[in-house]
């Protein structure tokens, strides 16, 4: 039995919790004490002292930390993106501060006000302050993970591409925390390792196998697993105590969550209902607009400098035409600066991949950075292309794809995009299509603006953080 990691680990989660709670009074405390200092140079008289804001501080601190608990921001997802975690911070502040004033309005209405410009202040700097603290503690935590603190052992359940595919994700990203114990096989002739990882033995050995390797977590990578099977691994599994993560097939059927709703009394499930039509298109459309406009004027300088670069480096034009299957499997001609050798398709169509020997020396540069994405945004802005959606593929892989992978032409529902959902998450050049379609599909059917902003920022951070070309 591998208690004695188990148990370092769940030291380390309740150290990490614990830092990252003490970091947030911190930050908390700051912020409203440069929120008073911040007052008094903007006011300069009729300013209480600042020890009779004592109760109203207090009052914020364990205000904001119960606010914090009810988002559930001390139960931190491994793979939660920076984002998600601003985003949820924000929204925890906010409520945080509105409720503090209540409630200081309710029990120190004769003591102290709470000025107005001294709450924005608190609430902008409480908001900025405790999203960087957290960033740091991500950052610091995740590079404990990869050093082997505080890592949780992982079962995989299923010797299936799918359980491969998982594994392959937690050893490319130490970060989150994981390591693969072993699998469970529900096959009768499964390899004795995968990856390394052993075979550790079949469905009903289970509980002795959590018991034994102290696993903390089992992920269920049987996608074809009937109901009845996956209820009776669900249930041998819950004898260890262990959170059980389950791996879906429902992209097979649907993408959009499921919702219960009502006809004069019948209830109905609804398993889709298109996010982007309507106001909602317009809307989409006119960010496209906008944001392309402007990319284009100020990019241009940028533009133009790429493109006389790419004529000094090599022979061939500036631009590269390329057929690409688009809305409603319209074909359109998407623009990209070219960054590869004139005579790269010679031999037949063929994907991109890392250190792709049909680069140019210059085209290496621009497409690790996606510069020779931008001249795209003249696609966007002729309505051929939107900012964010399914990446186009071209006509003769289309037509492969569309008889192999299920709801693959659900894709071209909406207009392709020049990054996406998928992408954002990984998925780009040489990968899966199916894994690609399930994202691109989850994305239609889940759109919001709130959604493609944040696609749009993490594209950005991609290309400067990712090792690999973005």
């Amino acid at each position: 039995m591998d208690t004695p990691s188990r148990a370092r680990a769940t030291r380390a989660e309740i150290i990490f919790t614990m830092t990252m709670l003490l970091l947030d009074v911190v930050m908390n405390v700051v912020a409203f004490l440069l929120a008073y200092r911040l007052r008094l140079l903007t006011e300069h008289q009729n300013v209480a002292p600042l020890s009779d804001y004592g109760g109203m501080l207090a009052l914020q601190v364990v205000v904001m930390l119960a606010v914090f608990l009810m988002f559930r921001l001390y139960q931190r997802p491994r793979a939660r993106s920076r984002l998600d975690e601003i985003s949820a911070v924000w929204s925890a502040v906010t409520v945080g501060v509105l409720v503090t004033v209540a409630l200081t309005t309710l029990l120190y209405k004769d003591q102290v006000d709470a000025p107005r410009l001294m709450v924005v202040y608190d609430w902008v700097l409480a908001g900025l302050l405790i999203s960087l603290g957290r960033l740091i503690h991500q950052q610091l935590v995740r590079a404990l993970r990869a050093r082997g603190i505080g890592v949780a052992r992982v079962l995989l359940i299923g010797t299936t591409e799918v359980g491969r595919m998982i594994q392959q994700k937690i050893i490319h990203s130490p970060a989150l925390g994981y390591r693969v114990v072993g699998y469970v096989t529900h096959e009768e002739n499964a390899p004795k390792a995968i990856l390394g990882a052993p075979v550790l033995g079949r469905i009903e050995d289970i509980p002795r196998i959590i018991t034994e390797q102290g696993v903390d977590e089992v992920i269920v990578a049987m996608p074809e697993a009937s109901r009845r099977e996956i209820l009776d691994i669900l249930s041998l599994c819950d004898a260890g105590k262990v959170s059980i993560r389950v791996f879906p097939d429902v992209f097979q059927i649907i993408a959009a969550e499921l919702s219960i709703g009502a006809l004069d009394g019948l209830p109905l499930l609804t398993i889709r209902d298109p996010a982007m039509r309507g106001w909602r298109l317009a809307v989409k459309r006119a960010m496209d607009i906008v944001v392309s406009a402007l990319g284009l004027i100020f990019l241009s300088p940028m533009m133009l400098l790429t493109a006389l670069l790419i004529k000094l480096d090599s022979p061939g034009p500036v631009f590269y035409y390329q057929e690409r299957m688009g809305l409603d499997a319209r074909p359109f001609w998407m623009i990209k600066y070219r960054s590869m050798r004139q005579d790269a398709e010679k031999d037949g169509p063929g994907w991109t991949r890392e250190n792709d020997p049909r680069r140019t020396r210059l085209g290496a540069i621009i497409r690790r950075l996606s510069i020779d994405e931008l001249p795209q945004l003249i696609n966007v802005l002729l309505g051929d292309m939107s900012l964010v959606g399914p990446r186009p593929e071209r006509p003769i892989y289309v037509e492969q794809f569309r008889r192999s992978i299920p709801r693959y032409m659900d894709r071209h529902r909406e207009k392709a995009g020049i990054t996406g959902w998928a992408q954002v998450n990984g998925l780009r050049g040489d990968t899966s299509i199916a894994e690609r379609t399930k994202y691109d599909l989850w994305y239609i059917e889940n759109w919001s603006l709130m959604l493609d902003i944040k696609i749009l920022i993490r594209t950005v951070l991609k290309i400067f953080t990712d090792r690999q070309a973005y």
